[in-house]
């Protein structure tokens, strides 16, 4: 199956220049997706614009964007006026600066995109790029316009392609100050070798296995037997178990997590 790009488009950095494409890293193509039905027919229900004064339906050719200059006051634009202002981003991302690779705190990373040349002419520009950023461990800080907004950007070399991650900018982010400066800044020592303990027994090598949606994997499991209109089985009550008490020795709780973990792997 050919791969859908996002956006083409040329990366540049001083007078080298490549054709590009992106597409984003992630998918949510595989979640499972409803449709709203009307219940007494078993149709869909679809939506519309509706004028908030006459209450008459909107038609697709009369939509326009609006910029609320007062209450009930729009400055009206449409299409056209929108695709006058397009930037030089649009169809560029111009490497402007670097950062190093480090620098960049997560918070502020928003969403991966692969970025790869588009054609073989592009390869080697592409790639004298790639390896000098891998070379000196920084990453490119450029900005890219999609869906009509100018979003800042940061080119992570990684393997033979570009990682396009588009950056949160700053008034977007909440100082961690506010909600860390109540915290005690220090723990018990004589728990900490206890936690360390805890921590390297659970410590493996990251996969993308360690993290599943068992919500997902539930629905599914329904809509095949709703597919094949099969009953679900009643589930038996089971006893409740006395409500444990909030307060415990968080001693003795860490020396049994240890213990049980010691346990388990002895056991498999």
């Amino acid at each position: 199956m050919a791969t859908r790009y996002y956006w083409k488009g040329y990366l540049k950095l001083s007078l080298v220049t490549c054709p590009v494409a992106m597409t984003p890293a992630t998918s949510e193509s595989e979640k499972v997706r409803f449709h709203t039905l009307n219940k007494e027919t078993g149709n869909r229900v679809v939506s519309q614009y509706i004028d908030s004064v006459t209450g008459k339906p909107v038609k697709d050719e009369d939509e326009a964007k609006g910029y609320a200059r007062g209450e009930n006051d729009y400055v009206i634009l449409t299409d056209d006026d929108l695709d006058r202002v397009a930037l030089d981003t649009v169809k560029t991302i111009d490497i402007e600066k670097f950062a190093p690779a480090e620098s960049i705190e997560w918070v502020y990373l928003e969403k991966p995109h692969y970025l790869m040349p588009d054609d073989a002419v592009g390869n080697e520009a592409f790639a004298v790029i790639r390896d000098a950023m891998k070379a000196d461990k920084v990453v490119g800080i450029s900005k890219l316009v999609v869906g009509r907004r100018e979003k800042a950007v940061v080119l992570e070399p990684r393997d033979e392609g570009i990682v396009l991650w588009s950056l949160r900018f700053g008034d977007e982010v909440r100082p961690e100050e506010a909600y860390f400066e109540d915290i005690d800044d220090g723990a018990d020592p004589d728990l900490v070798p206890l936690v360390q303990k805890l921590i390297k027994q659970k410590t493996k090598r990251w996969s993308p296995d360690m993290v599943s949606d068992p919500i997902q994997e539930s629905l599914l499991k329904l809509i095949e037997e709703k597919k094949k209109a099969l009953k679900p089985k009643k589930k038996t009550a089971k006893a409740k178990d006395a409500p444990a008490t909030n307060v415990i020795n968080i001693m003795d709780a860490l020396r049994k997590s240890v213990a049980d973990e010691l346990k388990s792997k002895k056991a498999g």
